[in-house]
């Protein structure tokens, strides 16, 4: 009768048992087809589904609709009026209040249709340096959009990237209880044929026992990065995402700090927000000190009238009358009243300024330390591998040993140990070091 080999037996009785454990424990559906995403799928999908994108996104239009609306004050204000009275006769107390008056017929009914205008023509300067600071606001807004989208792409490719080093975890796990599985069956050949002890055999089942459990935990790793990612994107909790982006961090071109830092200072979000904050505030000063300035407009008012009161003798008759001129006014009480405006708009304007020094240095500190940190992990990325290599042939001399009675069962444990740690050592690097580089073009204003 055919009987099949013990280590396919092993594989499949760990995989119904995995598959059933976390089917039980796994929020992600395993109906839902999966759904393979590069990086920038992911920066699209994050965009379009974004709230606080749609919301900046308002904000940039009502700055938009704001600098329209300063842009009619420049219009001339128009006014259109009408009234139509009725009038009594004119009583005279010609013999006093308690005797019968005399009743002097008047024109009873009274009505004027008219229109006036006022053109602006100089008010210090003050309209032009509203729409001047509505502009300003509505640049202010649109940075903050852009800055925005910037940070919800980081956040997005920092799940994107715990997604997908959970899942190389997991295939590292998975690889590795294959192979103790296969060294436990070897372990037992031995113990039958009494080259060791019983102790070995329990030793490797109970590591075998912990991986199993670090395979859950991983599992479950992959479904809350899974779901925060869903939620970004704007997809349902249960569907699974594969990452599909393969990066290679070392095949970046890295740039030098000065030029990384000059870029900064020409595309950061950040600094450019300061610069047109320090910039509003030179403007407001400027608003605040056009109050001691002359008034001067054009005005113009036109009316049809019945009865014809404006000169005399008056007339019952219709008549039309145009007035046309030029205002001009000065606000006296600002001379004094001004002065405490002025103190304070100037000191808000040095503070805005720095403000802005400050930023420029924060700017700095931000992208030396993201460049820094970028390089380290292309090291972390060496290292890494030249552990890989030395874990693997410290795992092959230790076994051999094992099986020639040299070495004990814990140093195989620990060789073996060391083989797995070193390559998630080298998937954690290379992870942080895409990572690194997605922060530096944050920080730089690219992403």
């Amino acid at each position: 009768m055919f009987r099949f080999p013990k280590k396919v037996v092993w594989c499949c009785l760990f995989t119904f048992r995995f598959t059933l454990l976390f089917s039980q424990h796994n929020p992600i559906s395993a109906d839902t087809a999966a759904l393979p995403l590069s990086m920038d799928e992911i920066w699209e999908k994050a965009v379009e589904s974004s709230k606080k994108i749609k919301l900046a996104e308002f904000e940039t239009e009502i700055g938009r609709g704001e600098v329209r609306e300063a842009k009619f004050e420049r219009l001339p204000e128009w006014d259109v009026r009408g009234f139509i009275e009725h009038a009594t006769n004119l009583a005279v107390y010609s013999r006093g209040l308690l005797n019968r008056p005399e009743q002097h017929e008047v024109i009873h009914t009274l009505y004027r249709l008219g229109t006036d205008l006022y053109l602006p023509v100089y008010n210090g300067n003050k309209i032009n340096l509203t729409i001047d600071k509505k502009k300003i606001r509505h640049e202010i807004l649109d940075e903050q959009r852009k800055f925005t989208v910037s940070e919800i792409k980081l956040q997005a490719s920092s799940y994107y990237l715990d997604l997908q080093r959970s899942m190389i975890y997991r295939e590292l796990m998975v690889n590795d209880i294959i192979n103790q599985e296969k060294q436990l069956e070897e372990i037992r050949h031995l113990l039958r044929n009494g080259v060791v002890l019983k102790s070995d055999e329990l030793r490797i089942e109970l590591k075998l026992s912990n991986q199993r459990l670090m395979l859950v935990q991983i599992e479950n790793d992959i479904a809350i990065a899974n779901q925060k990612l869903n939620i970004i994107l704007g997809l349902p909790d249960a569907q699974p995402v594969i990452p599909v982006e393969k990066t290679d961090p070392e095949a970046i071109a890295l740039n030098s700090y000065e030029e990384y830092l000059h870029e900064a200072f020409h595309n950061s979000f950040e600094y450019h927000i300061s610069e047109k904050k320090t910039a509003l505030k030179a403007l407001e000063l400027r608003y605040t000190r056009a109050n001691v300035s002359p008034k001067v407009g054009l005005y113009g008012d036109f009316f049809l009238s019945n009865p014809q009161i404006f000169l005399f003798p008056y007339s019952p008759g219709n008549y039309m009358l145009g007035v046309m001129g030029v205002k001009a006014s000065f606000p006296v009480s600002a001379l004094y009243m001004n002065v405490p405006k002025m103190k304070i708009a100037s000191l808000e304007l040095k503070k805005e300024e720095m403000e802005h020094h400050d930023t420029e240095d924060k700017i700095r500190q931000q992208v030396y330390e993201t460049y820094v940190r970028f390089k380290e992990a292309l090291v972390r990325i060496g290292v890494a591998r030249t552990n890989i290599a030395h874990a693997d042939e410290n795992a092959r001399i230790i076994k051999n040993n094992y099986l020639n009675q040299t070495a004990l069962i814990t140093d195989l444990l620990d060789a073996d140990i060391q083989v797995l740690q070193t390559r998630f050592e080298l998937a954690s690097a290379r992870i942080e070091a895409q990572y690194r580089y997605y922060q530096l073009q944050n920080v730089l204003g690219n992403l």
